[in-house]
C-alpha cells in the first residue's frame, strides 16, 4: 500500500472513531432507579430515557377484565423472579392492548419493572439490547407496539430467533410484550391455502401458513381483544367523562353513539376521545 492510500485509510478510520465517540457521548448510561422507561435507538445502538412515560392505571381499563387478569398474573410472576412468558396481545384496534402493557409499568414499577420501547427497525439489534440489559438488576419488558411484518423483513427472523431458536440463552430479566392487529403478525392471503393437503381426515397446512404461524407461536401467551358492544362502549365513555370532571348529563349517550358512528368504531380509544371532546365542551 502506497503512502497516499495509507493516509486515506487512516483518515477514514479516524473519522469513524470520532463519530463513534460522539454517539457514546450522546448516550450516557441510564439511571434505572430514576427512569422507569426508555426507547431503544437502533441508529446508534443506545437507550434514551423517556422522561415522562404515560401512566395508566389498570383499574381505568374497563371491559377487558379477562385480558387484564392474564397479563397481570404473567407480569407478577416475572417481577417476582419466577418463570413467565412472552406475550402477544392481538385483536381489534383501540381495544386497550397498548394501554394494558403501559398499565403494567404503573402497577409494578415499584417492584423493579422497567419498560423499553423497541420499534420494528430496532428488532434487528435485539442481541445487542439483550446484552446491555442482562447485567442489570431490574426486570425489563421490551414493548413492541403495533407490530406487523411483510414477507422477508429482517426484523421478523431476528424476533423469531430471540423468542425461541437462538443459540444464545434468553436473559432471565427480559420479556417481550408485543401488540398487533394481526394475530400472526403477517398478512394472510387466500393463496396461502391453495397448497394445503388433506391426507385422509387430516389437514396438512401449506408451508406458507406454517411460516406465518411460526412467529406468533413462539409467544407463550396469546391474549385476544375484541370490539366492544354498545353498552360496554357507553360504560367506558361515562367512566372517562367522570374522570375528566364532566359527568354525563343531558344527551350524553346520544352524542357518544353519534361519535362512534362517525369514527366507524366502538372501542375504548373511541370512548376516551369522545370523553375528552365532551369534557372540553362542558367544563367552564
Amino acid at each position: 500500500m502506497d503512502k497516499h492510500a495509507l493516509e486515506s485509510l487512516l483518515g477514514r478510520v479516524e473519522s469513524l472513531l470520532a463519530r463513534w465517540d460522539e454517539r457514546l457521548a450522546l448516550a450516557p448510561p441510564i439511571n434505572w432507579a430514576q427512569n422507569l422507561a426508555a426507547r431503544w435507538l437502533p441508529e446508534n445502538s443506545s437507550l434514551r430515557p423517556i422522561a415522562h412515560p404515560q401512566r395508566i392505571a389498570a383499574r381505568d381499563l374497563l371491559a377487558i377484565d379477562g385480558q387484564k387478569k392474564i397479563v397481570e398474573a404473567n407480569t407478577r410472576q416475572f417481577v417476582r423472579g419466577r418463570p413467565a412468558n412472552n406475550v402477544l396481545l392481538s385483536g381489534a384496534r383501540g381495544t386497550g392492548k397498548s394501554s394494558l402493557v403501559k398499565a403494567m409499568l404503573t402497577k409494578f414499577s415499584a417492584k423493579g419493572l422497567r419498560l423499553v420501547e423497541v420499534d420494528k427497525a430496532g428488532l434487528i439489534q435485539l442481541p445487542e439490547l439483550f446484552d446491555l440489559l442482562s447485567a442489570e438488576s431490574y426486570r425489563y419488558i421490551l414493548f413492541c407496539d403495533d407490530l406487523s411484518f411483510a414477507a422477508e423483513e429482517p426484523g421478523y427472523a431476528r424476533l423469531k430467533a430471540a423468542l425461541d431458536g437462538s443459540l444464545a440463552a434468553a436473559a432471565d430479566n427480559i420479556l417481550i410484550y408485543a401488540t398487533s392487529n394481526r394475530r400472526h403478525l403477517m398478512p394472510e392471503f387466500m393463496g396461502d391455502n391453495e397448497q394445503t393437503r388433506h391426507v385422509g381426515e387430516e389437514v396438512h397446512p401449506a408451508e406458507a401458513i406454517e411460516e406465518k404461524v411460526s412467529l406468533s407461536d413462539r409467544f407463550g401467551l396469546w391474549v385476544s381483544f375484541h370490539p366492544m358492544d354498545q353498552e360496554a362502549y357507553l360504560v367506558v365513555a361515562r367512566h372517562w367523562a367522570a374522570a375528566l370532571g364532566a359527568p354525563p348529563a343531558g344527551d350524553f349517550e346520544r352524542q357518544a353513539l353519534q361519535w362512534s358512528l362517525a369514527r366507524g368504531s366502538r372501542s375504548g380509544r373511541t370512548a376516551w376521545q369522545f370523553a375528552r371532546d365532551w369534557a372540553g365542551r362542558m367544563l367552564r
